[in-house]
């Protein structure tokens, strides 16, 4: 059979499509919002080539309308794990063996398939059970999803290329081979591209995947599995399940063939699952990878010499964006005594044009928090805020859960730079701003730094490049995404790899070739091609 080397298509970010009044996609988006209302799934496992429907079924409901039901899955419990892990194992040989440019091309399909006939319903199903906007869900569940699949491959080929070299006689050559036994990928509710993207990309490598989504994501995770098996993704390579944390983890983290872990969701679970993970080290057959973005406290530096609307701005945006239910989220903002007036109105305008309500209404900018759970959470922050003589809620504070769980955008200015809310991540649509003087910048960024207990996304806001060089430099470990002039939120994939270190995770960089390299084993082959048949070297002859 002929073999060849492959190049495989250059990848480009997807576009993304405006959804303006009057355009195709916008009617395609509302078609599938409408035929997604007017019925009930019935939504099972995928393990193996088997649907399994367990008869314990939990709703799915729009965290905008509550009482409508959108769907029904089935939940497991540890026997369906065992199931899913022994499928997972049946399946690694011939996943393991088939050529790479084949398992490309299953994902390459995907992508196309997500760029073209399912790009409304990936979109609509994001819309409704996780209530983002019509753009945010474009920018996630179709661009960002397809861009993964697409750089994915193209990094893939890029590892596959880097090989030792050679010395005369002498041939090495690297393998890139999966890890040993079946890999475990954790996701979150918020971003359907994380949930595709962390099993998807194990697979790449030739791992065989158990896939555990947040219940509040299974909405478009089925979508997602979908159109994997409609690209011809075998049985068995990538098992979605549906089951309570903790029962998963007893079966997964005891047995001896799990190889790695990729997850995305909150600190305290993955420190959970880290401690777990060590304390069974001498059960497992390799040392299993461990790849983790957990939470963020994400923040906006202002310098004195930055321009007032341009903060504003990106404060409306990078905090309230999907309810500020991003990891990347501003969640705090240090802003300079001379610039805060202005910043204050114009962000005070900004919220007063907000339209909140259902997604299915193209006008509202704010939609619903994920949960009940999530809602008490995040209204409780405001509460305690609300409490602290030290803060003033200088916009929204509000909360209604009658219809759907919708929190106001609420912006609290605090004197307490160590008040609760500028410490601890709230997941929420809610911001705080300290108001520091505006000759303390350098002692302003010594307290960006020592805050938090996590690094993920910052930015600083300066038109004194000095000012921008030294936050640069004084918080080079406080951010592993760090943008200039722009809110923390955005990431795209093949411009800006995405992860953060310290309580943020290990910073191994969704939409980036290192990460792919984490699921990954190595061998080096050394091939000699005139074998010696003598142990003696010259050095041993006498003079």
């Amino acid at each position: 059979m002929p073999k060849g080397f492959f190049n495989v298509p250059t990848p480009r970010n997807e576009p993304v499509l405006s959804y303006a009044p009057g355009s195709k996609e916008r009617a395609a988006l509302k078609r599938a919002l409408e035929e997604g209302r007017s019925k009930v799934l019935d939504i099972p496992m995928y393990i193996g080539g088997d649907e399994v429907r367990t008869g314990n079924k939990i709703a799915i409901t729009p965290p905008h309308d509550h009482k409508h039901l959108l769907a029904h899955f089935h939940e497991g419990d540890s026997t369906h794990v065992e199931q899913a892990i022994n499928a997972a194992l049946g399946a690694k040989e011939l996943w393991a063996g088939l050529g790479w440019e084949h398992r490309a091309s299953i994902f390459l399909k995907a992508a196309d398939l997500l760029a073209g006939p399912y790009r409304a319903t990936i979109n609509a199903a994001t819309m409704l059970g996780q209530s983002k906007n019509a753009y945010q869900a474009e920018i996630d569940a179709a661009c960002e999803f397809i861009d993964f699949l697409r750089f994915n491959v193209h990094f893939m080929t890029q590892i596959y290329a880097e090989q030792p070299e050679s010395s005369p006689g002498v041939w090495n050559r690297m393998e890139y081979r999966p890890l040993e036994g079946f890999t475990f990928a954790v996701t979150p509710f918020n971003f359907t591209a994380i949930a595709g993207n962390l099993p998807a990309s194990m697979a790449l490598m030739g791992n065989t995947v158990i896939w555990k989504p947040a219940y509040t994501q299974v909405y478009a995770a089925n979508v997602i599995m979908l159109v994997l098996k409609e690209a011809g993704l075998p049985d068995g390579v990538i098992n979605l399940i549906y089951a309570d944390g903790p029962v998963v983890g007893e079966v997964v983290f005891n047995h001896r063939d799990f190889g790695g872990l990729h997850f995305t969701g909150s600190t305290a679970v993955f420190q959970n699952m880290w401690k777990t993970i060590g304390q069974n080290i001498h059960k497992y057959r390799s040392y299993p990878r461990i790849v983790g973005e957990t939470g963020g406290k994400d923040f906006i530096m202002v310098h004195k010499s930055a321009n007032a609307k341009e903060v504003a701005t990106a404060i409306s945006r990078g905090a309230f964006e999907f309810q500020g239910q991003k990891c990347s989220a501003a969640s705090r903002c240090y802003i300079p005594s001379n610039l805060w007036n202005d910043v204050k109105k114009f962000l005070l305008e900004d919220l007063k044009t907000f339209k909140m309500g259902p997604t299915e209404d193209f006008g509202n900018f704010i939609n619903a928090v994920i949960d009940e759970r999530a809602f008490n959470s995040i209204s409780g922050y405001i509460e305690k805020a609300r409490q602290n003589p030290l803060n003033e809620i200088i916009a929204g504070g509000g909360y209604d859960k009658s219809k759907g769980y919708f929190i106001e955008p609420t912006v609290i200015e605090t004197k307490d730079p160590l008040s609760i809310t500028m410490c601890e991540e709230i997941f929420g649509p809610v911001i705080t701003v300290y108001v520091y003087h505006e000759e303390n910048f350098e002692q302003t960024l010594e307290l960006v730094d020592s805050t938090s207990p996590y690094a993920l996304t910052g930015s600083i806001f300066a038109k004194d490049r000095y000012a921008v060089e030294l936050a640069t430099k004084k918080l080079s470990n406080s951010a592993g995404n760090f943008y200039i002039n722009d809110k923390p939120t955005g990431a795209v994939v093949g411009q800006q790899p995405f992860g953060g270190a310290r309580g943020s995770g290990t910073n191994d960089k969704a939409g980036a070739k290192v990460n792919l390299l984490r699921w990954t084993s190595l061998r080096t082959i050394k091939e000699t091609f005139v074998t010696p048949i003598d142990y003696r070297y010259p050095f041993l002859d006498k003079e």
